[in-house]
């Protein structure tokens, strides 16, 4: 999670974010052997990508170094809980292990608003740890928003 953070932390650069920032959420996809596959950072503002969520770029960046589609016994570690499109699409990469700090009550799809990752009829469900970090993960998006007000 640690490394996730560091991945998120750029955009909290400078001393007060401006509007249209990117919202501080970084994911890293790990191997079975530990070894980092893919990360990225929200990017939607920054790309002008409504699909360019943290969660999605670094499957697509751990897709490409593996050379295939099926992220097969890989762990998935963000910042936030993720949404249902991330959630679906971790699913749909076959993600062995999600790993997220903390919760998301608006939009959150690991249990706050949906289960996405846990829902029966789908072929694949993913071994889920919540909270990690959760106090760190949370006070760096309090930071983000709290520079607005």
């Amino acid at each position: 999670m640690r490394r996730a953070l560091d991945v998120a932390r750029p955009a909290l650069s400078g001393p007060v974010p401006v509007p249209g920032a990117d919202v501080p959420v970084g994911a890293v996809v790990f191997g079975p052997d530990g070894r980092e596959l893919g990360s990225g950072r929200n990017e939607r503002e920054r790309l002008g990508d409504p699909t360019a969520h943290a969660e999605i770029l670094a499957l697509r960046a751990a897709a490409a170094t593996v050379g295939q589609w099926r992220l097969t016994d890989a762990t998935l570690v963000v910042t936030l809980e993720p949404c249902t499109m991330c959630a679906g699409a971790l699913v749909l990469a076959r993600i062995a292990t999600l790993v997220f700090g903390a919760w998301e009550p608006k939009t959150g799809a690991v249990g706050s608003l949906w289960d996405v990752v846990r829902d029966r009829r789908l072929n694949h469900r993913p071994e889920v740890y919540a909270g990690v970090l959760e106090s760190e993960c949370a006070e760096m998006l309090r930071a983000f928003f709290d520079a607005y007000r």
